[in-house]
């Protein structure tokens, strides 16, 4: 019988001069409900908060760009997440001190930004992209859907 998908969700961050506010539980909740809705009954994700510099380092060494980002995915057994046994889903990488300053720039506050790559996030490691137009469109509505739904689900909109 499943559990359903379980999260594991850490806060490595280091940055002594970044004074980012977060719930990692609501973070972990909603990585959960994405993974519901989207069919995934069981599997394990993991949800790591990380510094500017670890993500920098990650950036280059995985994407061969120079400087952090604010979300890398790194899928492992999502396509076979449909089968009686937990998978190992993936991994998803956020960066805070990125997302905040993402954050303005979107008119946004810090939590629904950290929303927003979360689930971001979790489509990536099931296998969305957005590499093509169809595909960023496809992917932001998901995105749009499962942040309202889960939204309703736990509260007061944050944004």
């Amino acid at each position: 019988m499943s559990q359903g998908p379980q999260i594991v969700g850490l806060d490595e961050r280091d940055d002594v001069d970044v004074d980012v506010e977060l719930d990692l539980d609501r973070l972990v909740a909603l990585a959960a409900s994405v993974l519901v809705e989207e069919g995934i009954a069981d599997g394990e994700l993991g949800l790591t908060l990380v510094s500017e510099d670890t993500m920098a380092e990650l950036h280059v060494t995985h994407m061969d760009e120079p400087g952090p980002t604010d979300v890398l995915s790194f899928p492992l057994d999502a396509h076979e997440a449909t089968g009686p046994e937990p998978v190992l889903l993936g991994d998803i990488v956020i960066c805070p001190a990125v997302a905040a300053r993402n954050a303005a720039e979107h008119a946004a506050t810090i939590e629904a930004e950290l929303e927003l790559l979360v689930v971001h996030g979790v489509l990536h490691v099931l296998g969305h992209d957005h590499a093509e137009p169809d595909e960023e469109l496809a992917m932001q509505a998901a995105e749009r859907r499962h942040l309202e739904a889960f939204r309703r689900r736990s509260g007061p909109d944050r944004d």
